[in-house]
């Protein structure tokens, strides 16, 4: 799993990028599920982590457009 950085979210807990494999995680608040998306590229998780909603952007950009898993 890669480093997880903790954000300003009222929905996400942490997120973390393997640029190696394309990995997104991402942990959420209130669940505390971690969930992985596969063959996200490094550019999405960049502008992941600038959004001023990561829940927004993670629904609009992220879900349903990558492969994931619940870890």
């Amino acid at each position: 799993m890669p480093e997880m950085h903790y954000v300003d979210s009222s929905n996400i807990e942490a997120i973390g990028y393997d640029p190696a494999a394309q990995e997104l995680h991402v942990r959420f608040l209130k669940s505390g599920e971690t969930y992985a998306y596969y063959n996200v590229e490094e550019w999405v998780f960049d502008e992941l982590m600038q959004a001023d909603s990561k829940g927004k952007y993670l629904s609009s950009n992220i879900k349903g457009r990558y492969d994931y898993s619940k870890l």
